[in-house]
């Protein structure tokens, strides 16, 4: 890990602050449906919507079902490689207009241009439509003329599932891995049980488990956790290419991101657990005003592109 102070700076405990305070009591009374997601959808959608850097290039894509954003900050070059970026939103919100900058963000760090893809979400397209989309659009690069040796894959939360999802359903379907993963706070066990306790013993300041099972519940209505495409965490790890898994301190799913990088270690690859004390859920996200936010792409962005041009 970078080194760090272990104290969070003041912006970051802030931060966890405001939203132990506002966040977290309207996450545990919100519903994934009706009125109330569409309204978390617009609320989210409009927040990302900042302007962008001089000189960043956005343009939106589609191929065939596939849409998406492609976004390639100043001296970014598709000719080094590419990021599919996977955005979180518990499955169900979130979207190119809420991760722009986010993905804005790791294609400034990386020098790599991402592909924000705008996956299906439930409840409208349950599981397996996200993961599907995925898969079809790393098909896709490579159908572009990218090579696996010079894609990467990132994902931030329920975006984290579907990029190791990703990587498994590759493994399944025989096609050839990515240079390197890059999982920002990602959600992995859709089962909870750990969440639970362990937001019961230190209280989460943003994530609620009571939303993530309900988010859970809208995602895959009828499947049961223990799906292969589901259980990312019990999915056969061999082959996979380097893990970079970044996660808060304050975090009820930071036993996820122990899990996934144990489990990859086990299975004979190479995974990096960085665990930032007193940051909150995707605090990268952040990265306009929280110096660990920015220490944390500028450590993600040498992994990825060290990752396509070794």
């Amino acid at each position: 890990m970078p080194e760090t102070s272990t104290v969070p700076s003041p912006q970051s405990v802030r931060l966890r602050r405001l939203f132990a305070a506002r966040v977290r009591p309207l996450a545990d009374r919100a519903s994934p449906h009706g009125y109330q997601l569409r309204a978390l959808r617009s609320t989210i959608d409009s927040a990302g919507l900042a302007p962008l850097p001089r000189k960043t290039a956005a343009w939106p894509a589609r191929y065939g079902n596939l849409r998406g954003v492609w976004m390639r900050a100043p001296g970014a070059s598709s000719a080094t490689g590419a990021v599919l970026y996977l955005h979180g939103g518990g499955f169900v919100f979130g979207s190119p207009r809420s991760h722009r900058t986010l993905a804005y963000q790791v294609s400034r760090a990386s020098g790599l241009p991402v592909f924000l893809l705008d996956y299906r979400r439930a409840p409208e397209h349950p599981f397996p439509a996200a993961a599907d989309d995925a898969l079809a659009a790393y098909r896709m690069l490579l159908d572009r003329g990218f090579p696996a040796s010079r894609l990467t894959v990132a994902g931030d939360s329920a975006g984290g599932h579907l990029a190791a999802g990703l990587l498994a359903d590759l493994a399944r379907e025989g096609l050839p891995h990515p240079a390197a993963a890059f999982l920002e706070s990602p959600w992995l066990d859709l089962g909870l049980a750990e969440t639970w306790q362990r937001d019961r013993a230190e209280r989460d300041p943003f994530l609620s488990p009571a939303y993530a099972e309900k988010c859970r519940r809208a995602y895959a209505p009828a499947v049961p956790v223990t799906h292969s495409r589901l259980d990312v965490l019990g999915a056969d790890k061999t082959g996979w290419p380097p893990v970079l898994v970044q996660v808060g301190g304050t975090e009820a799913i930071l036993g996820d991101s122990r899990r996934m990088t144990e489990s990859v270690t086990e299975a004979g690859g190479s995974a990096t657990l960085q665990v930032w004390p007193g940051q909150i859920h995707v605090f990268q996200a952040f990265a306009d005003f929280l110096p660990e936010a920015k220490q944390a792409l500028r450590f993600a962005g040498s992994f990825l592109r060290d990752a396509v041009t070794c």
